[in-house]
């Protein structure tokens, strides 16, 4: 911070430092106004993501309350032949959710 004189006012010499700071601070407006825009539209865009898979796992839930067991499994049986890859994924992705989870009840 400039050093101030008896009257209130800085030296001559220093006014352009107060004006620089205060470019920066108009320039560090400007960015994190910007930021704010991007965060703002990053956080619209995940909402819509979630609200459209929230939709298709309770579409798939409703489908499965009408479903004996047996049909479940029969299903996923053909879904594995057919997708061995993505039943892999599939498999993978549950079982590391189901041990986080169980993780963290037991902490």
């Amino acid at each position: 911070m400039p050093e101030v004189t008896g009257n209130g006012e800085g030296t001559a010499s220093q006014a352009p430092i107060i004006w620089r700071d205060e470019s920066k601070m108009s320039e560090f407006e400007q960015n994190a106004r910007e930021c704010g825009r991007k965060i703002a539209d990053a956080a619209s865009r995940a909402s819509d993501y979630v609200g459209d898979k929230v939709s298709v796992v309770s579409d798939k839930i409703k489908d499965l309350h009408g479903k004996d067991f047996s049909e479940i499994a029969d299903e996923a049986k053909d879904y594995a032949r057919r997708k061995p890859g993505h039943a892999i994924l599939i498999s993978a992705a549950a079982g590391l959710f189901l041990g986080l989870v169980l993780r963290g009840v037991r902490r």
